[in-house]
């Protein structure tokens, strides 16, 4: 039979164990995307993407870049009702998602990675082609 104090150290051992693992996972940082430079070039050349939270083009233009989206300048286009805001109304958006590029012109639909970067002059790494 296991005593009294003895169930304590166990429970106690057992607590540790858990919290530092709950504080390993929360400071764990994530490795770096190998498109986070090429994410970040495209948003300081003020390339913008145009979308909606209900796009399923949209979210597989996102699930190309990965984590690395976060670096993209995206636009929000539509309300939680389905219907446009007025930014992108004002931008005369017609469909998403619609990439704009530095110079004006516009791709609308899924674009390729190397599209992107042909585009707006940013370096795709090599390794993703």
């Amino acid at each position: 039979m296991v005593s009294s104090s003895s169930s304590k150290y166990l429970y106690g051992a057992a607590a540790l164990v858990v919290v530092g693992l709950v504080a390993f996972a929360a400071t764990k940082q994530a490795a770096p995307s190998p498109y986070d430079a090429f994410a970040q070039c495209l948003t300081q050349n003020n390339v913008k993407m145009y979308g909606a939270w209900w796009c399923s083009h949209c979210k597989n233009q996102k699930e190309l870049f990965g984590s690395s989206f976060d670096y993209v300048d995206y636009i929000e286009c539509s309300t939680p009702s389905r219907t446009m805001n007025q930014i992108c109304q004002n931008a005369k958006i017609e469909g998403y998602p619609t990439w704009e590029f530095t110079d004006g012109s516009r791709a609308s639909g899924e674009q390729s990675l190397q599209t992107l970067a042909e585009k707006s002059q940013c370096v795709l790494p090599t390794d993703s082609l």
